[in-house]
């Protein structure tokens, strides 16, 4: 079973504030939905998520660096 996923590109991922949501994240990053949220509440995401409230947060620079280009942060 293949799952469509709307994937970032690379402006977008260049264009992306300091801090994104979680459905952002896993779009730059290629996942669905229901794993990245299984991944996050289990702790297991591949970079750092920030629980503000009910809502997951991913800083960008962390996204970035996972993704190994965050020499677009400079």
């Amino acid at each position: 079973m293949t799952v469509d996923v709307d994937v970032l590109t690379l402006g977008e991922v260049e264009a992306l504030p300091a801090i994104v949501d979680l459905d952002t994240a896993r779009r730059a990053l290629g996942i669905g939905r229901t794993k990245a949220y299984a991944l996050a509440r289990a702790g297991s995401f591949p970079c750092p998520v920030v629980r503000v409230g009910a809502a997951y947060r991913v800083p960008t620079a962390g996204l970035l660096r996972l993704l190994e280009i965050d020499h677009l942060m400079r």
